[in-house]
C-alpha cells in the first residue's frame, strides 16, 4: 500500500527530500502560489503549524505554477516570498506540477486517493490533503476551505496517532 511516506519531493535546495521524515506525523499538504487571491491562507497555514506542530502537525507547500501563471519565479523567490510575507515556517518545496502528463507522483497519488465524482484533478491553488501518522490521506479540502477550518480534522487526526 503506498503512502505518503513512500515519496520524495524536490527541495529548493534541489536535493531530493523524503517524505518519509515525516513518519508518523500528520501532515496537510498543500499546492500554493504567491500572486493567487488565496495566497494570504498561508497566514493561516503558518498559524496552524505554529499551533500544533509540536503536537505532530507539518504543513507542506509544494509551489505550482499550473494555474494561471500565479507562481511564475524561481524556487528560491517563492520560498523568500512566503517568509518575508506570511513567516513561513513550514516546510516548502520546490515548484511541481500537480496535473496532467507532468504531474508529481505525489500529486497523481493524493489525486487518486480523493478522486470522488468528479475524478481527481485539482482545480485550483491551495488545494489541500490532510494525510494521518501513517501516512494515509484522511481527508481533501477545497481551495477556497481556509485553512482554519481544517482545524477540527487535524485535532481529530493528532488524537488518533
Amino acid at each position: 500500500m503506498t503512502t505518503l511516506h513512500d515519496f520524495t519531493a524536490p527541495t529548493v535546495a534541489g536535493h531530493q527530500q523524503p517524505l518519509s521524515d515525516y513518519a508518523g506525523q500528520v501532515a496537510v499538504v498543500v499546492n500554493t502560489a504567491s500572486k493567487c487571491g488565496l495566497t494570504p491562507q498561508y497566514e493561516g497555514l503558518q498559524e496552524l503549524y505554529a499551533e500544533y506542530k509540536d503536537q505532530g502537525l507539518v504543513v507542506l507547500g509544494f509551489p505550482c505554477n499550473q494555474f494561471a501563471n500565479q507562481e511564475p519565479g524561481t524556487d528560491a523567490e517563492a520560498s523568500e516570498f512566503c517568509q518575508l510575507n506570511y513567516g513561513v515556517e513550514f516546510p516548502m518545496f520546490a515548484k511541481v506540477d500537480v496535473n496532467g502528463a507532468g504531474a508529481h507522483p505525489l500529486f497523481v497519488w493524493l489525486r487518486r486517493e480523493t478522486a470522488g465524482l468528479l475524478g481527481g484533478a485539482i482545480k485550483w491553488n491551495f488545494t489541500k490533503f490532510l494525510v494521518g501518522g501513517d501516512g494515509q490521506v484522511l481527508e481533501r479540502f477545497a481551495p477556497t476551505t481556509g485553512p482554519e477550518k481544517l482545524r477540527p480534522a487535524i485535532e481529530a487526526a493528532l488524537s488518533a496517532r
